[in-house]
């Protein structure tokens, strides 16, 4: 059974860093794209973050671009991490990794992707 999971949440200080990681299970085949997503209390699912499975393309929105970092562990894109430097009260949220095979997904929609992984909170005290 193909999953997400993702790990390295936790409750830190404003202006701290953070980073997150999401392995895909070995029934993955190499997904096209890998994203990351984030849910506040009371808020849609929004865009975060995804890279491409050669690395070479990423996306960031633009609330977090500058400040936080997406990269692949290697060229399956099976395991990915978000870095976030400088974080803010307002990046409070659940953290969800998502993974798409498709090569002509839009990757900062979130129903370009197939499968999710349970997500994992990120509390930034300010």
């Amino acid at each position: 059974q193909v999953q997400l999971v993702e790990s390295g949440g936790g409750l830190v200080q404003a202006g701290t860093s953070l980073r997150l990681s999401c392995a895909a299970s070995e029934e993955m085949y190499s997904p096209y794209t890998m994203g990351w997503f984030r849910q506040a209390p009371g808020k849609e699912r929004e865009f975060v973050s995804a890279i491409s499975r050669d690395g070479r393309t990423v996306y960031y929105s633009r609330s977090v671009k500058g400040r936080f970092a997406i990269s692949s562990a290697d060229t399956k894109n099976t395991v990915v991490y978000l870095q976030m430097s400088t974080l803010k009260s307002e990046d409070t949220a659940v953290y969800y990794c998502g993974a798409t095979l498709s090569e002509r997904a839009d990757a900062r929609r979130e129903t370009s992707y197939d499968y999710w992984g349970q997500g994992t909170q990120v509390t930034v005290s300010s």
